[in-house]
């Protein structure tokens, strides 16, 4: 059964909004009290969270597929509907977040790092919260807004202060083990880790953190054997050390070209030339790893490494590597730049910014790109005229009509907005005055040979304003046409 898993693809659904509600208040004696709509939740957010408590992505491996709670919608006597809550998925220090094609989205380190990764769907106003002086009752509500889909790669990139590496049964492990409270799978046969282990060193008041890569044989840059798989775990190391068998059975084997070959490996890597190195050389423990251990250590200093001969089994020799790397490490962090506090940037909106821009395809449509418009689309019911002539108002307001016209658009050209395409009809929605008719209409939209005019509205609103006793049949007078 798979135990240690790194690398995850990752199905993220951001929870929608929930409709707004479309209410007119009602009791007796008063049947029209106005409108009473409540707005919609907020859908759910996806946010990934640094935990000490986590050390691999196993749960992503069996549960790829995450959605967070969709936002409930509103209700009559001006209720809203509850919010989403927001899912927040654990990751181990050290993920790396990926696109599906490759772009570093955000790299989480440090317990408590936060990153958002689907933001949740807006509610949709109820019409209590869209009436105004124009439209006393709305007759419609907003939709809820589809909340993010995204699909990620999560990778782990172990923080670890120092990386072991070597060829397989070197003895990184049995070190590892020997070196600290850790106790990874030991056996006398190549590629037994399959996993990096990582353990926790304690060298007087200085505490430091060492992990292993397993399977470092010659290509495995390019991918042979296991190393192009856990390579990356030694990216965020401080110190590297060589860890070298000096009692290797192979005859075409010795340390100086087993370092040799491991220092090809790192650099066809790439990005740890600037890490500082130290070689151990394990099982002294063994006569013929001793002699050899003497024989190349004059050599290896020569060539500027410091050298440490130990033995994991009798522990010879560990006391003085872990003080070296203890030291190392501390050299490391004093030259660090201190951590700076997370600096809250403003963006103000450029005075000259619409917030949306047009562009003409291929195809001859025009495409109105814009957070605002195409939420507000997103968020229209269409099968409402009421709320597709709200729409169109709020577009020209924000002058898209004035934009398509500059862009050259005609009369009855295409113009998609979002995943909405429509002909556009300019100076539609641009009237100085509009009064609403019956809820869930709007006469703009009706055929133009049974419009009503614009005298003809004004001449029909005068009539209705009209006194009672200006009407043509005064109530109550002396009529001699009058029957009893």
């Amino acid at each position: 059964m798979t135990s240690f898993v790194d690398r995850a693809v990752l199905h993220v659904k951001a929870g929608d909004g929930g409709h707004g509600c479309v209410s007119i208040h009602r009791e007796k004696f008063k049947p029209f009290g106005g409108p009473d709509g409540g707005d919609g939740g907020h859908g759910g957010s996806v946010t990934l969270v640094v935990d000490a408590g986590v050390h691999t992505l196993l749960d992503f491996h069996f549960h790829p597929h995450q959605k967070a709670r969709n936002g409930n919608g509103g209700a009559g006597n001006d209720r809203d509907g509850a919010n989403g809550e927001t899912l927040t998925l654990r990751v181990p220090d050290g993920t790396v977040v990926q696109s599906i094609d490759g772009d570093v989205l955000a790299d989480l380190v440090g317990v408590g790092t936060q990153f958002e990764l689907a933001r949740g769907g807006r509610g949709g106003r109820g019409n209590a919260s869209l009436a105004s002086t124009r439209r006393k009752a709305p007759g419609f509500a907003e939709l809820g807004e589809p909340g993010e889909t995204i699909d990620v790669v999560l990778e782990l990139k172990s923080v670890a202060d120092v990386g072991l590496v070597g060829f397989p049964s070197a003895g990184k492990s049995s070190l590892i083990a020997a070196i600290s409270a850790a106790r990874p799978k030991i056996a006398d046969y190549p590629f037994t880790t399959l996993v990096p282990n990582l353990g926790v060193v304690q060298a007087g008041e200085e505490t430091f953190t060492v992990a292993d890569v397993p399977g470092l044989i010659p290509g495995a840059a390019t991918g042979k054997g296991l190393g192009l798989e856990f390579l990356r775990h030694i990216e965020r190391t401080a110190v590297l050390a060589h860890v070298v068998d000096t009692a290797a059975l192979e005859t075409e084997r010795d340390p100086l070209s087993d370092i040799d070959a491991i220092e090809a490996e790192l650099a066809a890597y790439g990005g740890l030339e600037d890490r500082p190195r130290l070689v151990v050389l394990n099982k002294i423990d063994v006569p013929d790893g001793r002699d050899l251990a003497d024989i190349v250590r004059p050599e290896l200093e020569a060539r500027g490494y410091a050298v440490h001969v130990v033995s994991a089994v009798t522990h010879e020799g560990l006391r003085e590597l872990v003080f070296a790397l203890a030291d190392l490490v501390k050299q490391h962090r004093a030259a660090a730049p201190p951590p700076e506090r997370t600096r809250i940037i403003l963006r103000p909106v450029a005075v000259d910014d619409s917030g949306f821009v047009i562009e003409r395809d291929a195809e001859g449509v025009y495409v109105v790109k814009g957070g605002a418009p195409e939420r507000w689309v997103r968020q229209t019911n269409f099968d409402n005229d009421e709320a597709v002539g709200y729409l169109a108002d709020r577009l020209a307001r924000l002058g898209v009509e004035t934009a398509l016209k500059k862009a050259g658009a005609q009369p009855g050209d295409p113009v998609r907005i979002g995943v909405r395409e429509f002909d556009w009809q300019p100076n539609l929605f641009v009237e100085e005055e509009f009064v609403p008719g019956n809820r869930g209409t709007d006469y703009r939209l009706e055929d133009s040979s049974k419009r009503v005019g614009a005298a003809e509205r004004k001449a029909m609103r005068a009539a209705r304003r009209r006194p009672y006793e200006e009407l043509e049949v005064s109530p109550g007078g002396d009529d001699e046409d009058e029957d009893f």
